[in-house]
């Protein structure tokens, strides 16, 4: 039997580890700045604030019908938590959605961000009047068959 030794897990071992953990998240890190790019267009942003750093916090602060001045709100420990939760939620609900979207796009936002860049969600405006601005989705669009506004039969 071998002894163990311990010079093989070295660096080398090390760096692929790294470099196994890595490509994951840069590849996750592209979806999300995918979704983030489609979605500050959608709002009538350029698409690519979303990469710059501080930029496309401010580009996020109009998009959501905030002031600017809440980005040293992001500078405060503990406060910023709370704030960016707040944001997001308001970036949810420009977009028509609840606060189950919010919970979905902190969670997993490589999956909603995408959802909400490109599926067929439309800006309704800066926080949509927090939320009052929410019109439920009209199953019937006009031209189809609505069985509930049918005319009433004719009568003998």
């Amino acid at each position: 039997m071998q002894d163990y030794d311990s010079s093989s897990f070295g660096p080398e071992a090390i760096f692929a580890i790294i470099s196994a953990m890595l490509i994951p998240i840069i590849i996750v890190s592209v979806i999300v700045i995918v979704g983030k790019w489609k979605v500050y267009e959608k709002a009538g942003k350029p698409g690519w604030a979303c990469i710059i750093p501080i930029y496309s916090t401010i580009v996020l602060l109009e998009i959501v019908g905030k002031p600017i001045w809440w980005i040293f709100l992001f500078l405060v420990p503990c406060v910023n938590i709370v704030f960016l939760v707040w944001t997001i939620n308001l970036l949810s609900k420009s977009f028509g959605q609840s606060e189950g979207f919010t919970v979905g796009l902190i969670l997993l936002s490589f999956i909603f961000y995408p959802i909400l860049g490109f599926g067929n969600y439309q800006y309704l405006g800066p926080s949509a009047s927090e939320a009052g601005g929410l019109k439920p989705r009209d199953p019937f669009p006009p031209g189809n068959n609505n069985p509930f506004n049918s005319p009433p039969p004719p009568q003998p």
